[in-house]
């Protein structure tokens, strides 16, 4: 089964090795038929604490590394 990747941006990375990327996504809704934005915040895995806040990122999905990181940053976005 292939890894979910996902792009979004960098809003914290106070933590040490760890990066937190706000992560938005559109839809529309099914009943008022209106484009609904919604945004989630992932802890991603930042080994050599490269990457700053408001720098667009991509993440990919991997084995849990601690409780809350399931995520690993891979590369920044132009």
């Amino acid at each position: 089964m292939p890894k979910r990747v996902l792009q979004g941006v960098v809003v914290s990375n106070k933590a040490d090795k760890t990066v937190t990327v706000l992560v938005e996504r559109r839809f529309k809704h099914p009943l008022m038929q209106k484009i609904v934005r919604r945004t989630k915040k992932y802890a991603a895995h930042d080994e050599k604490n490269a990457f700053k806040e408001g720098e667009m990122v991509r993440i990919q999905e991997c084995q849990p590394i601690s409780k809350s990181k399931t995520w690993v940053v891979v590369d920044k976005v132009a």
